[in-house]
């Protein structure tokens, strides 16, 4: 315990006052060091394939977590309630008194979060507890940090220390600030919270304390992390985009850099994922789920590409250059992979390659697993019998991903993904999306303002219907103003004018089925075309307007796609009665999300995008808001 002190007396390093009483009074700390050293306590050590985090929970007794196995290549937990292996979106409560559009800890639970931060130190204090130190971000971009979780919860610690890089006290450098400090006390979400996940933020003027009071990475290790950047960010005018991007080569040589936005489920991961082919070689674009019939499509050569970011990039002032593009970096040491699209051996042979045989233990959230053998990214846990978990996850550092690039990249091509329905003319809805939408910036920048989550999400708990994400779709992450984070988002859009954007469904257009076809079909098209524009007659302004620009025909490789996937009015289960109706909940979706931001601090400009959208504005009139 006076070890802690001690090092960060020689290096220099400025403890919270909040740390500095854990470190003096608490039964035991061990300093770790090493992701390999989480991932041995992650089991109680080496020796052992099987353990159990439980606790002792009033009225409940000791209380199983999850269960966690040593496999040969990594650490496998399973959570033993199916609630926990999914994100709760209604984790976030602010506890402290700066300015925030998020709900209050005293609100919501009606006392002052002082009282619960004491007592979360106390119990702390008689646990046996892991820590180590950590960088939220990349490049010396980001915040330093501390974490700190009992020692039965290595695998959790395991996770955070591979999202965000853990860093050895010998390598900390002198003067390392700590901006950042997440406690974890799971036991509290039963004695407090009624069961419920639950993540504290409270952000002091020199540290923000993340109090984590659940074991599912989601909400605090991943996105709580996310959150701090996001607030730092806020106080010095840059954005932590929520956004994979990966860099295409295409059988040209042309290179083209996409960045693909959404909110959660909207296809980030995937849009780094190979196109998979059918046992004859072709490519399904996808099934009608009325009638079966399937449509295929030849492509004799597909793009390469290298991946860039996952889920999270760095828009820092200090990569940007002035050239009209976007520049990004990852915010992320590992990605946190969702594998539900892998169900069988060969579904996506790039990562079931790369998780078999790790040169380093990965961590597997939701995977059914037996101690001592492999864990399979098909092998997906069951919530019930016969239902599986719909989040199984790997984490996975990026830095054994082959061809992934470390270095800032220059954006070519902006795309937001949506989960969309089913659309038929007895069963309208918002799956009127073709394969994908030219977007005007001003339209760009409204479907970042509303991000719908869509659906079926399997990322998060959710009531299956249309739901708006907010802000960049990173909005239930963040801790400030809403209106703040709309202004800096609409200047970023501005000053990178020389960006493409694309709007992209997945899941389905109209009645056919098509899972994430549609964003890869359209990384391979735009790929091969590089910085050429499309010819003015291959679109025309989308009969519904907040879709921007539809395509009238596309050729891929001579593969002609038909033109019931990009005018999805022409199926002729949908029609043009189900089109306008679909439309209708989406305009109606769009200007209550929309109305939101309608108030006091919005710029200008946004706040003519916003009256154009309430007014039913045309595609033509949106291109005109933001002149390139």
């Amino acid at each position: 315990m006076e070890k802690l002190t001690d090092i960060c007396r020689a290096k220099g390093i400025q403890l919270p006052a909040g740390l500095i009483d854990l470190a003096s009074n608490s039964k035991k700390i061990t300093i770790f060091n090493t992701t390999d050293e989480l991932a041995d306590a992650s089991t109680g050590g080496r020796e052992n394939n099987t353990f159990e985090v439980a606790y002792q929970v009033e009225g409940k007794g000791l209380y199983t977590e999850a269960v966690v196995h040593r496999v040969k290549n990594g650490i496998s937990a399973n959570y033993t309630e199916a609630y926990m292996r999914r994100r709760d979106p209604d984790t976030m409560v602010i506890a402290d008194n700066f300015p925030t559009d998020k709900e209050r800890f005293s609100d919501r639970f009606g006392y002052d979060f002082s009282a619960l931060r004491s007592e979360t130190f106390d119990w702390l204090k008689k646990q046996e507890l892991a820590l180590f130190f950590f960088f939220a971000g990349r490049e010396g971009i980001g915040a330093g940090g501390v974490a700190v979780a009992p020692a039965n919860a290595g695998f959790f610690a395991l996770g955070l220390s591979m999202l965000q890089q853990i860093v050895s006290v010998d390598e900390l450098p002198e003067g390392f600030e700590i901006k950042s400090v997440i406690y974890v006390a799971p036991p509290f979400r039963h004695t407090h919270f009624n069961g419920k996940q639950i993540v504290v933020h409270n952000r002091t003027t020199n540290v923000h304390e993340l109090f984590s009071y659940n074991l599912y990475p989601g909400p605090s290790a991943k996105k709580g992390l996310y959150g701090v950047l996001l607030n730092q960010g806020e106080k010095e005018d840059w954005i932590t985009a929520h956004c994979s991007t990966v860099q295409v080569v295409s059988p040209y040589d042309n290179t083209t850099t996409f960045m693909h936005e959404g909110a959660s489920g909207g296809g980030k991961s995937e849009m780094l994922q190979h196109v998979v082919r059918e046992p004859n070689g072709q490519i399904m674009i996808g099934e009608n789920s009325i009638t079966g019939e399937r449509r295929l499509i030849n492509i004799p050569l597909l793009c390469s590409f290298n991946p860039v970011t996952d889920d999270m990039a760095l828009c820092h002032p200090s990569i940007q250059k002035d050239n009209g593009k976007l520049r990004v970096l990852d915010a992320e040491n590992a990605w946190f992979i969702r594998v539900d699209s892998i169900n069988k051996y060969g579904d996506d042979p790039f990562l079931e390659q790369i998780t078999l045989k790790p040169p380093r233990p990965l961590l597997f959230l939701n995977i059914e697993s037996t101690p001592g053998a492999t864990a399979l990214v098909w092998d997906h846990t069951e919530d019930t019998p016969g239902k599986k978990c719909p989040n199984p996850r790997v984490i996975l550092p990026r830095d054994i991903v082959p061809g992934v690039i470390g270095k800032p990249v220059t954006v070519d091509v902006r795309s937001f993904g949506v989960r969309t329905p089913p659309c038929s003319a007895e069963a309208p809805s918002y799956g009127i999306f073709g394969l994908f939408h030219l977007l005007p910036p001003a339209l760009a920048w409204l479907w970042r303002l509303v991000s719908p989550r869509g659906h079926a999400n399997p990322s998060i708990v959710s009531s299956g219907g249309m739901e708006s994400e907010g802000v960049g779709s990173y909005w239930p992450f963040a801790t400030g103003l809403m209106v703040k984070h709309a202004n800096l988002l609409l200047e970023q859009i501005v000053t990178t004018h020389r960006m493409r954007y694309v709007l992209t469904p997945n899941q389905y257009v109209g009645v056919w089925k098509v899972g994430f076809k549609p964003q890869l079909l359209m990384r391979e098209y735009l790929a091969r075309r590089g910085n050429a524009m499309l010819r003015p007659e291959q679109y025309q302004p989308a009969r519904g307007a907040l879709l921007g620009y539809e395509l009238n025909f596309l050729t891929i490789e001579g593969a002609k796609i038909p033109s019931r996937f990009l005018q999805v009015y022409k199926q002729p289960e949908v029609g043009i009665e189900g089109y306008d109706e679909g439309y209708r909940i989406l305009s109606d979706f769009f200007k209550r999300e929309v109305s939101k931001f309608n108030v006091e601090g919005i710029s200008p400009l946004g706040k003519k995008i916003i009256e154009a959208c309430l007014n039913d504005a045309s595609v033509e009139e949106y291109e005109n808001l933001i002149v390139k």
